[in-house]
């Protein structure tokens, strides 16, 4: 059994090691021309948390097993950058994580994915996100993120709750 915490500052290699082995699941299923390597640099989770990203993170046996971002845009908390290592995968680690972020907040979350990310897209379902129309989509994204074009082209968006689509 493990502890979700807020990630520590000095706990980004350890965030950048999770995200970059967990990603690699992404690699030859995402557009190759979004795939990068590292997948995400320092620069980049740098970024982040500068923009108001913080990282929560789920701890087992002293090490950092997964973490899961969480962003207030405007009047949404945004799922950020949620992954968990790899050999810690499938055992709750994301499920534990998402719960502790939705029970922390009563605004409407979303999160964006890549749309030929199929097992992310379940994971979310399994925890009542459903998924946002294409046209609605692509308008969330360009508000609350800042994504380059072809990524929103090549992602989807899942609410929670869901957007009366009517």
């Amino acid at each position: 059994m493990g502890s979700i915490r807020p990630c520590r500052d000095d706990e980004r290699a350890a965030i950048l090691a999770i995200v970059n082995a967990a990603a690699e699941a992404y690699r030859g299923v995402i557009p190759a021309d979004s795939w990068h390597e590292p997948y995400m640099p320092s620069r980049e989770l740098d970024g982040e948390i500068a923009a108001g990203v913080g990282f929560w993170g789920y701890e087992a046996d002293g090490a950092l097993v997964g973490i899961m971002g969480i962003q207030s845009v405007h009047d949404v908390d945004l799922i950020r950058h949620a992954y968990v290592s790899p050999g810690s995968q499938r055992h709750g680690v994301g499920g534990a994580l998402l719960a502790h972020l939705a029970r922390s907040t009563t605004r409407r979350m979303l999160v964006g994915t890549w749309a030929t990310a199929d097992w992310a897209i379940r994971f979310y379902r399994r925890y009542c996100f459903e998924l946002v129309s294409p046209e609605r989509k692509t308008a969330l994204l360009q508000t609350y993120w800042t994504i380059p074009d072809r990524q929103i082209e090549t992602s989807v968006v899942l609410a929670n709750p869901p957007f009366d689509e009517a």
